[in-house]
C-alpha cells in the first residue's frame, strides 16, 4: 500500500502548479492589457471621427464663402450690413 504522496511528489506538483498559475495570471494580464489599448484607441478613434467631420463642415463653409465673396455684389452687400458702409447717396439706420 502507498501511503501518500512523497515530499519529491509533492514538491513537483508545487512547482507544475505555481508554473501554470504565474502563466496564467502573466496572460490574464497581458490579455486585460491589450484590451484597455483597444479601448484606449477606440475612444480616440471616436474622437478624431468628430473632429474631422467637424472640419470637412467647416471646410464646406468657408469654401461656400468663398464663392459668395467672389460675387462683387454679394461683396458690397456684405459690406454695407457688417461695417456699415454706405453709397453715396445711401442713409444708415441701425436698429437693435
Amino acid at each position: 500500500m502507498k501511503q501518500g504522496k512523497s515530499k519529491k511528489e509533492k514538491r513537483r506538483m508545487f512547482l507544475i502548479t505555481f508554473l501554470i498559475i504565474s502563466l496564467s495570471a502573466f496572460l490574464i494580464k497581458s490579455v486585460f492589457s491589450d484590451w484597455v489599448q483597444i479601448m484606449n484607441n477606440n475612444k480616440q478613434i471616436h474622437s478624431l471621427t468628430m473632429q474631422k467631420k467637424q472640419l470637412l463642415d467647416e471646410e464646406a463653409s468657408l469654401k461656400s464663402e468663398v464663392t459668395k465673396l467672389e460675387n462683387p455684389e454679394y461683396v458690397a452687400r456684405y459690406a454695407r450690413e457688417k461695417y456699415l458702409y454706405s453709397m453715396p447717396d445711401e442713409i444708415i439706420i441701425r436698429s437693435n
